[in-house]
């Protein structure tokens, strides 16, 4: 059966120091940011994922937001070459720890960047934010990784958050949902669905139509509920003010084989 491995890494000391790009600087507690990662490590644990912690990356403040150094379709990684040049350290050890589980192991060359926030997969399809860290080198070679595995690349533009997956992500069924101020061109998903907050945006799918999501956002808790679906709410306000959201502090490994 395939396990529900995630990988997760805990905040460092500089975790206050994080980039932010298109939102104000606010201060952030770290001692409140780490128990807020543990909080949201123990949600995915008592979900039945198993959990690997990626070694620490003290220098490097924006480590915590794991899902940035890596692609994941069925079982290989394609590993990421941040847009931001002082985040390329974060992916050796991102890069020992999908070895160390069996993956096979893929990667972006220069010049080439492509940040893993960047990609939301849908089935077999792979939506790629074409924007501010993922350039079309990036998006030439993740189509090139990934097209002969079974994989429909699309290119959509990101203009107005710093990531794809700070705009959208999407529910069980397929259906792409984001806060429509933030999303560049609704159009290019099949199935949209406005949320009307913006942190509503972002699900992790635990399985079991349980929905992981920010604390934030309880409008759209509601909606999901009204589907059907049982959201399960974090606080993550530290990683939100740098520009953090529930997606981007694991990378869900789904089709591995135990």
């Amino acid at each position: 059966m395939p396990s529900k491995t995630a990988l997760v890494r805990r905040p460092g000391p500089r975790l206050a120091e994080g980039l932010v790009t298109h939102i104000d600087r606010r201060p952030v507690d770290p001692a409140l940011a780490l128990r807020q990662w543990e909080s949201y490590v123990q949600v995915l644990r008592d979900h039945g994922w198993h959990i690997t912690e990626v070694a620490p990356a003290d220098d490097c403040p924006d480590a915590v937001f794991v899902e940035d150094t890596m692609v994941m379709f069925r079982n290989v990684a394609l590993l990421a070459r941040p847009g931001a040049g002082e985040r390329r350290p974060e992916v050796p050890d991102a890069r020992a720890a999908v070895e160390a589980l069996g993956c096979s192991v893929n990667e972006i060359r220069a010049p080439g960047t492509l940040d893993g926030g960047d990609i939301l997969k849908v089935g077999d399809t792979v939506y790629v934010g074409r924007g501010g860290r993922t350039n079309a080198d990036g998006v030439r070679q993740l189509r090139a990784a990934f097209e002969p595995l079974g994989a429909r690349v699309v290119a959509v533009p990101v203009s107005r958050v710093l990531h794809l997956k700070s705009a959208v992500t999407a529910l069980p069924d397929g259906t792409v949902i984001g806060h429509p101020p933030l999303v560049d061109d609704p159009a290019a998903f099949p199935r949209f669905l406005p949320v009307p907050e913006e942190s509503g945006a972002h699900v992790v799918l635990l399985g079991g139509g349980k929905l992981l999501m920010a604390a934030g956002a309880p409008r759209s808790a509601e909606l999901f509920a009204d589907l059907g679906y049982q959201p399960v709410v974090v606080d993550i306000s530290e990683f939100e003010k740098l520009e953090g959201c529930v997606t981007c502090l694991s990378v869900r490994l789904r089709e591995l084989y135990a």
